[in-house]
């Protein structure tokens, strides 16, 4: 059966890990010809390990990136002989297959690949010194040495390259020590494509590592568009709501599906979190009314499911300064100018001071790495609606019509949006 990846962008947040569960499971419901696969393509931070584990339902698997893969074009169809049965038991394999090469077992233990090479090595230096083949060898005795097999994670190009720089007809494939099959020269002769489907993000910079070399196949998004490049026209859905998670639904709701409690929790956390429990002014009625139809199908209160949900957050000062900025890290250019945003919620601002300089100094070294010229940071308390900015050391910073409270940090009453408040004053700042 096809496989279809649906991943959300690096730095994985709630809406993306959770859209991607959600629309994976009404994908595998209104497709039958496919296997709908939800993964995510970065590490979660413990918050959310906690609050998935609050909600006991498993975030989809990790995967690093989607380049194509020897797994994705290894053959395991030829039947493997003993490698101490006579040469002449594969004579009928031949004639019925005409493989390249054949798998030779030693027991259960795999041995090596006896290619045609082999044979007509052997058969050739028979005749040469014998003048007519009398004896029947052992498959075992007429084996060039193996040489070192691929794994079945290796990538299509690095064992594409391996094998034309080698005299061998196939190399073995391995997979967690165990021999899963071989490749031949016409396994490379055209490089596979992953289907992928795209949730809460269009932007190939944004994404998996290796998407150029995938197929996209859909994107459900709620961002602006900057979309990565297709071969052929592709489902888009992008709407401007609080959150992918309230599109994946308005699609259940439009198949006549009612999802499941896990999807239903999943959905309703993307929403809770991406609209800041609905305070956000990102929110819109959509999200009101799809978060409160949510929260009817698993049967809690929207409130309390929140409230919940964010005291499962660590406070800043308890986790690493690097590892909390990069968590919800975009980046943006204009004019000429590459300029790096983040945010991170929390449930108190009390303990501001406790963190301040270590997190201005991930905020510089972030900035410096990713060779920004401008790099900020939202810290938004959820409960009180309230946030700060931690900035960089630029000039635009003083035009920001927010009230400085110390060197770089200036304070953001009512503001909770990166994407409705915050970044537009940061496109004026640079303006001015």
């Amino acid at each position: 059966m096809e496989k279809v990846y649906i991943l959300g962008h690096r730095n994985p947040d709630f809406d993306s890990v959770c859209s991607a569960y959600a629309y994976a499971k009404l994908k595998n419901q209104t497709d039958l010809l496919k296997k709908y696969i939800p993964v995510r393509c970065g590490h979660l931070p413990e918050s959310m390990k906690k609050v998935f584990a609050q909600l006991n339902v498993e975030p989809p698997q990790y995967i690093r990136d989607v380049y194509p893969k020897v797994r994705d074009v290894y053959l395991t169809s030829v039947a493997g002989v003993d490698a101490d049965a006579p040469l002449n038991t594969v004579a009928a394999s031949y004639k019925a297959t005409n493989p390249s090469v054949i798998p030779v077992f030693e027991g259960d233990s795999f041995f090596g690949l006896l290619s045609v090479d082999d044979i007509t090595s052997w058969a050739m230096e028979e005749l040469l010194r014998k003048g007519k083949i009398n004896d029947i060898p052992r498959v075992r005795d007429i084996m060039r040495p193996e040489e070192e097999p691929v794994s079945a994670s290796d990538l299509f190009e690095e064992a594409k390259r391996r094998l034309s720089a080698s005299k061998k007809r196939g190399l073995a494939v391995m997979d967690n020590g165990k021999f899963v099959g071989f490749v031949t020269r016409r396994c490379f002769l055209k490089s596979p494509k992953n289907n992928v489907i795209l949730v809460d993000h269009n932007e190939a910079k944004q994404s998996v590592k290796g998407i150029e070399t995938a197929n996209v196949v859909e994107i459900i998004d709620h961002h602006r568009l900057d979309s990565v490049k297709t071969e052929l026209p592709i489902f888009i859905d992008a709407e401007p709501v609080g959150s992918t998670c309230t599109i994946v639904y308005r699609k259940y709701v439009l198949e006549g599906i009612t999802p499941d409690i896990d999807a239903a929790k999943m959905m309703l956390a993307g929403i809770v979190s991406d609209t800041l429990i609905l305070r956000s002014p990102t929110t819109t009625q959509v999200d009101v009314a799809s978060a409160n139809e949510l929260a009817g199908i698993i049967g809690t209160d929207l409130q309390e499911f929140g409230l919940k949900m964010f005291s499962c957050m660590e406070g800043l000062k308890h986790r690493a300064p690097k590892e909390a900025v990069e968590s919800d890290f975009k980046t943006y250019k204009e004019k000429n100018l590459k300029i790096g945003i983040g945010q991170c919620e929390c449930t108190t601002l009390e303990d501001l001071e406790d963190y301040r300089e270590e997190y201005l100094a991930a905020l510089e070294d972030i900035r410096k790495r990713q060779e920004l010229d401008w790099a900020v940071l939202m810290i938004t308390d959820v409960l009180r609606e309230h946030s700060v900015l931690f900035t960089t050391d630029y000039i635009a910073a003083n035009h920001l019509p927010y009230t400085m409270i110390s060197d770089r940090v200036y304070d953001m009453p009512g503001v909770m949006s990166r994407k409705k408040q915050l970044l537009p004053e940061i496109m004026h700042a640079i303006a001015e």
